[in-house]
């Protein structure tokens, strides 16, 4: 694998481990529906503004969301809508597995 592969893959990783936390995914469901301040997400998750700003940092940071100052509140929003086709897949993965497991197969 050359460099430019290896880069490659390590951005996509970044991506996913920035998803790989159900508050973060609940956030990033919650925000294909429209952007939404900070705390409107913290009420969502249910956590301490810290917390969700933690949260919120890391899907930054991964370029899954930017944000805009507002006066006193911050608000969110997806910088690639097309997370919801990776939405999609993940749910389509996850019920073949179901049916895979109903059926007595290996999964």
């Amino acid at each position: 694998m050359n460099d430019a592969e290896l880069q490659r893959f390590q951005e996509r990783a970044e991506i996913l481990k920035a998803l790989g936390h159900p508050s973060r995914l609940l956030m990033v469901d919650e925000l294909t529906r429209g952007e939404r301040c900070v705390c409107e997400l913290t009420e969502l998750v249910g956590a301490d503004t810290s917390t969700v700003s933690k949260h919120l940092s890391v899907l930054k940071d991964a370029g899954l969301v930017n944000c805009e100052k507002r006066g006193l509140k911050v608000f969110y929003r997806l910088s690639c809508p097309c997370i919801l086709n990776f939405f999609t897949c993940v749910e389509t993965v996850r019920d073949e597995k179901r049916r895979r497991e109903r059926q007595g197969l290996p999964t």
